[in-house]
């Protein structure tokens, strides 16, 4: 795709003896949705891991923004995680001790802002998650339904490039699922987010553009697989 933001060919990972990615490729555009299938163990986990530079791959080419990730410092890696990649995870990972605003803040707070200008533009975020009222609540004074769509705010607060939500309704009911989902596919659509959504679930998959499948560590077309 010319038009990708997010590139990556011929991935490959091997944890000890054991390969997580034999040849994955994979691209996703401004404004996309792909969601990213396979049974446990495939894979699928490892390739959000390597194009988030979470992990490095073993061989393989990953590019974001005209560079190669693994070209890049540290430093320079973690500065994209915090400002134009965003992250939701199965379980939240809320920061117990911090109010819901002070989460869904956070990422702007290590940004440098100072704390009252992050909570006035984290404060939109919870609203558009239909969230405001736990502003002041700790996160295990919430439901799960209701912590998730806290982590969306937080994974969109920054208005990053890039969201990565690796199985975000994995931990809830079908309806807060189905709720979350509609929410953050709706979120990311007014700042034109790509978002990689790894998920077993094709009910949740249906919310994406597009699907690939991981199996064996190679990723396929979902029309490749049928």
């Amino acid at each position: 795709m010319s038009s990708a933001v997010l590139t990556a060919v011929g991935l490959r990972k091997t944890y000890g003896t054991t390969p997580a990615l034999t040849c994955a490729d994979f691209a996703i555009s401004a404004g996309e949705t792909v969601a990213v299938m396979g049974p446990s163990g495939s894979g699928k986990s490892t390739l959000l891991h390597c194009l988030a530079g979470i992990v490095p791959p073993d061989a393989g080419t990953i590019m974001y923004g005209g560079s190669e990730l693994s070209a890049l410092s540290d430093a320079d890696r973690s500065a994209l995680r915090r400002s134009e990649f965003g992250f939701i995870f199965q379980f939240g990972q809320l920061v117990p001790e911090l109010t819901c605003l002070e989460n869904v803040a956070l990422p702007l707070r290590l940004a440098g802002h100072n704390r009252r200008e992050a909570e006035r533009a984290a404060m939109p975020w919870l609203e558009r998650l239909e969230v405001t009222d736990l502003a002041d609540k700790r996160p295990g004074e919430v439901s799960g339904g209701q912590g998730q769509r806290v982590a969306v705010a937080r994974a969109l607060v920054t208005e990053p490039r890039v969201i990565f939500a690796d199985e975000p309704t994995g931990a809830l009911d079908s309806l807060n699922g189905e709720h979350v989902m509609k929410l953050l596919i709706r979120a990311a659509q007014t700042t034109k987010a790509a978002v990689v959504l790894v998920t077993h679930e094709p009910r949740v998959a249906a919310y994406a553009d597009r699907e690939i499948v991981v199996r064996d560590g190679r990723t396929r077309g979902a029309e490749e697989t049928a």
